[in-house]
């Protein structure tokens, strides 16, 4: 399967007119400069020209037109066109001459082909600029020999290479020759000053198929003869399968058969295989298979299923208890300690505590679960939208008992990620669906399956104690409770790690049946909030404005010796300067209130004032500011898409994200019940970037950890009313039934 895109063909120059008629439509498409222009030539279509291979990344025309290789899948984040803008700086082409393909899985020439963690360009920086500065080098060698010069006197720019004498050769025209040459070593990179492409704007490169409606996602996928799967899950976590009849299913139109799936999972998870990307239930599932999606999910609907389960099911209610019951205990995991805090507490003028609250959080992806998979006795074929590829043809081919050589796994664009989609789930569920069927299937889930059977943020709780002695902060205790799993092992040495003297983290989780994982910037999506909020209060207690006294502490872990803290001290009060100048902090009008917040993950510093004023009594979230350092910024409008996506996201869920169980099954099933953020909610996001020649770091997930407390100190400044849980709305929604009350 292969995935292109023209980047030459939207910006600027094409426009589309929709004529609608009667009972239709008409769609027009034309070029409009070329229209007002005459004699000029059509746009060269790079798609369909003949190219030679060059390596596992690059291919060159002889027209001299490149097409990059995007190795990482692309859920939104822009990986697939800031990526190859690494290689075409360093092969050193002119960008609107560069196709750019989705590559597929492929261990021997790629490595970390997987979307997480806001890693790609942080990872991939090096090599990939590596990888066109090795090209280019070959391509001039080729050039050298063929011209009988010194490869030392020649150069390349533009796709044109030069020598002294004044003669020109293409890429294409010695491309052939170059992919036969030994491979150079030590090639020398680009100096951040002579940047072409990296740090210029560049649209998406799927922009134009995007806004068409060509096949891009994995629910555009088809191919002849592949038929459709909707799979009945348990309604509830803790459940399984007891029976089934299927004789009304069977009845519906375009319903080609029931089965059973779950046989290959129970081997495969009894053979101890399983790994940190497979959180599939055990239990027998039951899978409607038909000719079309409207027939399978119709099909399902119609299915009557029993189901049982051998202990008591959780409500949210329960698990809150539980998470109290652990802060209040004393059987914690000590994540990272220094001092005493102890003492510290004990010799205090003053000790200020306080717990924050935090519910589950589905996903709720634009595009729902869904994936292909064809298994034949050839080979494996699976095609769609997953995070971890390579985590998926490993566990197929254990769970098939197959060689990984006989999966091939190609990847569509997603519509959304966010975590969900490092999970492969649904890809197991397709690969043994088809092996059962012995016929090529997709596997589409409906937006209430998505809801209800899916992986969702963990509820967690934070306990933070500080303790005040001669006006400084000298002690800090953070406490996790979390429900499965507790912080990665990085969380603890974030700020305020290395600012105060004595300092400790300890976590502690409770084992639930109910399936989480990670949520857009994983634990620090809250702890964000949380610590942030609690530091605005010290400031206050303290008599310090909320900026001075981030910068105070961080002046304590400048020049550390303690390779263990992960943020930079420099960095972080660089980004705080630059968001308290842009954002005007503490000279806001009459009427707006100002919130602070400032957070490092994901390697990437950032700070956010927000600005709120009421209306109707109500906080109405207006403006955010927020300041970034992530090094290079190697595509200015996709790292401000990447911020304003994450600060939004912050402050929609924190503002409304709201997700609890009932018995085991989740009391909300889609969005009529559950609340995102509206679009005439949404403030404006103004985005400033710290400038320096640093290598990059990741942005799909840094701007959202300080929204939320950004807002919620906002909010304290506008309402002095103090917030401890999300969603922020069911507090104001409480305090108006007690008015009207």
């Amino acid at each position: 399967m292969k995935i292109t895109e023209n980047t030459n063909t939207f910006s600027r120059r094409n426009f589309l007119r929709t004529s609608a008629l009667a009972g239709g439509g008409l769609m027009i498409g034309f070029n409009l400069f070329t229209a007002c222009k005459p004699n000029v030539k059509p746009s060269v279509d790079i798609e369909n020209l003949n190219f030679n291979d060059f390596n596992a990344f690059i291919k060159i025309s002889d027209e001299g037109y490149v097409t990059i290789y995007s190795p990482n899948p692309e859920i939104g984040q822009g990986v697939k066109t800031s990526m190859p803008m690494l290689i075409a700086e360093e092969l050193d082409v002119e960008w609107n001459k560069v196709n750019v393909a989705q590559a597929p899985l492929d261990t021997k020439n790629y490595k970390r082909q997987l979307a997480g963690g806001s890693q790609s360009i942080r990872l991939g920086w090096d090599a990939l600029r590596q990888t066109g500065a090795t090209t280019k080098q070959m391509l001039i060698n080729a050039a050298a020999l063929k011209w009988g010069v010194d490869a030392a006197t020649c150069k390349a720019s533009q796709g044109i290479i030069t020598n002294k004498n004044g003669d020109k050769l293409g890429y294409g025209e010695v491309v052939n020759e170059a992919a036969k040459l030994e491979i150079p070593e030590n090639v020398t990179l680009k100096k951040p000053s002579d940047y072409k492409i990296i740090g210029k704007d560049a649209v998406n490169v799927d922009i134009d198929k995007i806004i068409t409606g060509k096949p891009l996602f994995g629910l555009d996928y088809k191919e002849e003869g592949m038929l459709y799967a909707s799979v009945l899950r348990p309604p509830a976590f803790g459940q399984t399968l007891e029976s089934f009849d299927a004789s009304e299913a069977k009845k519906v139109k375009g319903v080609i058969d029931v089965i059973t799936i779950g046989d290959k999972v129970r081997s495969f998870v009894d053979n101890g295989k399983s790994n940190w990307t497979f959180k599939l239930s055990t239990t027998d599932k039951v899978v409607v298979i038909a000719e079309n999606t409207w027939a399978a999910i119709k099909g399902k609907k119609a299915l009557q299923a029993t189901w049982k389960s051998n202990k008591e099911l959780e409500s949210t209610e329960y698990q809150d208890k539980v998470l109290n019951k652990i802060l209040d205990g004393n059987k914690f995991d000590i994540r990272r300690e220094d001092g005493n805090v102890k003492k510290a507490f004990a010799q205090a003028d003053k000790v200020i505590e306080r717990t924050y609250h935090s519910p589950f959080l589905p996903h709720n992806c634009l595009e729902p679960m869904n994936f292909f998979a064809n298994v034949t006795d050839e080979k494996v074929h699976l095609i769609g939208p997953v995070q971890t590829p390579e985590y998926a043809a490993i566990v197929v081919s254990e769970m098939l008992e197959r060689d990984i050589n006989d999966v091939q796994v190609d990847m569509t664009r997603m519509g959304g990620g966010f975590g969900r989609r490092l999970y492969g789930d649904f890809v197991y569920e397709a690969a043994e669906i088809s092996d059962k069927i012995k016929k090529p299937v997709k596997v589409v889930s409906t937006r209430e399956d998505d809801m209800t059977t899916g992986i969702y943020r963990p509820a967690i709780k934070y306990r933070i104690a500080a303790s005040i002695k001669d006006g400084e902060i000298t002690g800090y205790h953070l406490k996790e409770a979390a429900i499965n799993d507790n912080m990665y092992g990085l969380i603890p040495h974030f700020f305020p790690a290395g600012c105060i003297p004595n300092f400790k983290v300890s976590t502690q989780n409770y084992k639930s049946d109910v399936t989480t994982g990670a949520w857009r910037a994983p634990y620090t999506n809250f702890l964000g909030y949380a610590e942030q909020s609690f530091f605005d209060e010290l400031a206050q207690e303290l008599g310090k404005d909320p900026v001075q006294l981030r910068l105070e502490l961080l002046q304590n872990v400048k020049g550390t010796t303690d390779e263990q803290i992960q943020y930079s001290g420099e960095r972080m009060e660089n980004a705080i300067k630059l968001a308290a100048e842009k954002g005007n902090w503490g000279y806001a009008k009459e009427g707006v209130y100002q919130g602070f917040s400032a957070y490092y993950s994901h390697n990437t510093h950032v700070a956010e004032v927000a600005e709120v004023e009421l209306k109707d009594g109500l906080p109405v979230v207006t403006k955010v500011v927020a300041a970034v350092d992530c090094g290079i910024v190697v595509n200015p409008t996709g790292a401000i898409n990447q911020v304003q996506g994450g600060v939004l996201d912050g402050i929609g869920h924190a503002m409304y994200g709201d997700f609890s169980f009932e018995n085991g099954k989740p009391r909300n099933k889609n969005f009529d019940t559950y609340r995102l953020i509206r679009m005439n909610e949404t403030p404006q996001v103004e985005v400033h970037f710290v400038h320096n020649n640093l290598s990059p770091t990741g942005l799909g997930e840094p701007g959202l950890p300080p929204a939320g407390g950004a807002v919620a100190n906002a909010i304290y400044k506008a309402l002095d009313k103090r917030l401890y849980s999300q969603p922020f709305q069911k507090h104001f929604e409480e305090e108006k039934e007690k008015v009207i009350g």
